[in-house]
């Protein structure tokens, strides 16, 4: 096995023994598929939580092929079936349904900036429109992915600044 293809295994497995031993995990995002919602360098707090509790809206996390992804649920497990179909808000189509045994848990909050965000259980109309943007285009992608960055380095040179003032 390739030593990425390794890691990421490594990562899937030791994601699922902390959410099953303590109930909670804090991942950091590094991909775009949630795109505006959360944005890379944020750290997702995920509660184990059963399956039944999922409903349409949540983030989950799952594992499948040996990564972990954190995607919306579009479709909610049904009585007769226990899986439940994800997309990421920048994907341009779903994932295939995640079963049972894949799901690992759900986003209770999103940390960014220093602040603690509830994830919304939809998107805005401009969420939605950056979301669409990004799903037709890798440089719209990069473009929101830069401009965030950009904010956050001025926010933190800002933090920074005001730091040294009150010194």
């Amino acid at each position: 096995m390739h030593p990425l293809g390794e890691r990421h295994a490594l990562k899937c497995e030791l994601a699922s023994e902390v959410l099953r031993s303590s109930g909670t995990l804090r991942l950091r995002v590094t991909g775009w598929s949630m795109l505006p919602s959360v944005m890379p360098g944020d750290t997702l707090v995920i509660e184990r939580i059963p399956s039944a509790a999922i409903s349409e809206g949540d983030i989950v996390l799952f594992g499948r092929d040996r990564r972990l992804f954190v995607h919306r649920v579009v479709t909610g497990s049904q009585p007769q079936n226990a899986e439940i179909v994800t997309r990421g808000d920048a994907m341009p189509a779903p994932d295939p349904p995640v079963s049972e045994s894949d799901l690992l848990g759900r986003v209770s909050f999103i940390l960014r900036d220093g602040k603690c965000i509830e994830p919304s259980r939809s998107l805005r109309f401009s969420e939605r429109a950056v979301a669409a943007l990004v799903r037709r285009s890798t440089f719209a992608a990069r473009v929101v992915v830069r401009v965030h960055c950009r904010r956050q380095s001025f926010r933190q040179s800002q933090v920074q600044a005001s730091r040294v003032q009150t010194l």
